[in-house]
């Protein structure tokens, strides 16, 4: 994965082209680490992912399934747990990318195939291309999806849309995720894209970079609590924030 820093905003790009930037266990952990370092580096406000060549991200390297079976444990229980761990440490790398406090813009084009769902839906705001598509592709490979799309797409979609793509594979266009709001705008092109999207981000970059941190802190606590819960925690952390804590 390419990192650059230009303007206060980080650009990170999938960068394995030939493959449709389909990520193999070193690329998985490449991306932690690259969300990991742009939350550290406060020089970074806000950050921009995108992929190379013809499409955004394919998801999971299919030849990481591959290798998996072979290397699992020779007993039913040990298979087990090393597939729970393998599951779950994934599911950190797409953690790391809402963990991050700097806001998430996903620049799609082409394909979002697959774990590249998962990846976009723990993003902050989402833009495609016109002929970008989406797709749940686990089904088709005889897999649950089972790293965050089940979990973090009915926050976005209606749930009997996401039920529909899960079920079927089916592609959903540009057209049709700005209808249901998988998006939040669309563009002819890649190049357009990218500078639409950086326009948002850097205007984001002009803005209080503790209130644009605590928004984010805010918006993902409503995700997991009720309104009650939230009014509190929002209460208390502007008290915090107007005593410069």
């Amino acid at each position: 994965m390419k990192i650059t820093v230009n303007d206060h905003i980080a650009t990170l790009t999938f960068a394995n082209a030939e493959r449709a930037n389909a990520l193999d266990e070193a690329a998985w952990a490449a991306m932690k680490t690259a969300f990991e370092t742009v939350d550290a580096n406060d020089e970074v406000l806000v950050v921009i992912l995108t992929g190379e060549g013809k499409h955004f991200c394919a998801g999971m390297d299919l030849a990481v399934l591959g290798s998996l079976q072979n290397r699992l444990a020779p007993t039913p229980e040990e298979t087990k747990t090393e597939l729970i761990d393998f599951i779950e440490s994934i599911q950190s790398t797409i953690t790391a990318i809402e963990r991050c406090r700097k806001p998430v813009l996903a620049a799609i084009h082409g394909g979002c195939i697959g774990g590249g769902v998962d990846i976009v839906t723990a993003c902050d705001m989402r833009y495609c291309t016109e002929d970008a598509y989406f797709t749940v592709k686990e089904v088709d490979l005889g897999i649950v999806a089972d790293i965050g799309t089940l979990q973090r797409l009915p926050r976005i979609l209606q749930p009997g849309l996401v039920a529909e793509l899960a079920f079927t594979g089916r592609k959903m266009y540009g057209p049709e995720a700005l209808t249901n709001g998988m998006v939040n705008r669309t563009f002819p092109d890649r190049n357009t894209l990218i500078s639409g999207v950086t326009k948002v981000a850097t205007a984001i970059a002009t803005k209080p970079t503790k209130v644009v941190q605590g928004i984010k802190t805010n918006l993902l606590y409503k995700r997991e609590h009720n309104t009650e819960q939230s009014l509190k925690y929002v209460a208390r952390f502007s008290a915090n924030l107007l005593l410069g804590k």
